[in-house]
């Protein structure tokens, strides 16, 4: 049984503070695992405020391996690539901790078979966004994607512009933990969506069993006060 618990926050930054809280305390409680901690990023702002946070907080970097959940097909370094932003805003220790996607590789498809079989067989902890269209990851509407259901990584049609790799829903599915940063009052419809288990969009499809949601008030609109 999926349950969506849904946390009201002011504004987008309180959103990132507490979406750091979560994740410190997560990492703390956990125990001290072979192959360390393992932690799943999504793009998007927020997540790199979430991250300025978690410089400030003593967060044991060393147990953690940070994947991506998804990623931009575009060369090293471009701005476009969420793996430029997600070094920037990473805390000292935590840089070493990153598992890239490997989006330059000439054969994607086979690259994305040899990242999957690097995955952790279940993921301690997976932050996911939403878009104002209601995807998440890089599972967007109607890319053949969102069918997929034999690989835990896969090779998208090409979204604003860019093809991407992303998890797909049988590794997101398994995650022991998801936390949803959700944030701007063009994600009011598709937060409302999500909590209902709307699964014509993507986002209404993880079907991972336990999922944490922080949302800001604009985000949030009249649900904050149900």
């Amino acid at each position: 049984m999926v349950e969506r618990e849904l946390e009201v926050l002011v504004d987008a930054d309180a959103v990132a503070r507490r979406a750091a809280s979560v994740v410190a305390a997560s990492i703390r409680a956990a125990p001290d695992l072979p192959d360390g901690f393992s932690f799943a990023v999504s793009g998007g702002r927020t997540p790199w405020r979430m991250f300025g946070y978690l410089a400030a907080i003593d967060v044991p970097w060393d147990r953690v391996a940070i994947w991506q959940v998804d990623e931009r097909v575009a060369p090293q370094s471009d701005p476009d690539r969420n793996l430029t932003s997600l070094i920037a805003s990473l805390p000292e220790p935590a840089r070493g901790s990153v598992r890239p996607m490997p989006v330059e590789a000439e054969d994607l498809e086979a690259a994305a078979a040899e990242y999957a079989d690097a995955l952790p067989a279940i993921f301690d902890l997976v932050h996911l966004g939403l878009g104002d269209d209601g995807h998440t990851a890089s599972l967007v509407p109607g890319d053949p994607a969102l069918e997929v259901r034999d690989r835990l990584v896969a090779i998208t049609g090409e979204y604003r512009g860019r093809r991407r790799m992303t998890l797909t829903y049988p590794a997101l599915d398994h995650a022991v933990q998801i936390v949803w940063l959700v944030t701007g009052a063009d994600k009011s419809e598709p937060l409302r969506r999500l909590l209902e288990g709307d699964r014509s969009i993507p986002a209404g499809r993880v079907a991972a069993a336990r999922q944490r949601v922080l949302a800001d008030r604009a985000a949030a609109g009249d649900l904050a006060e149900g």
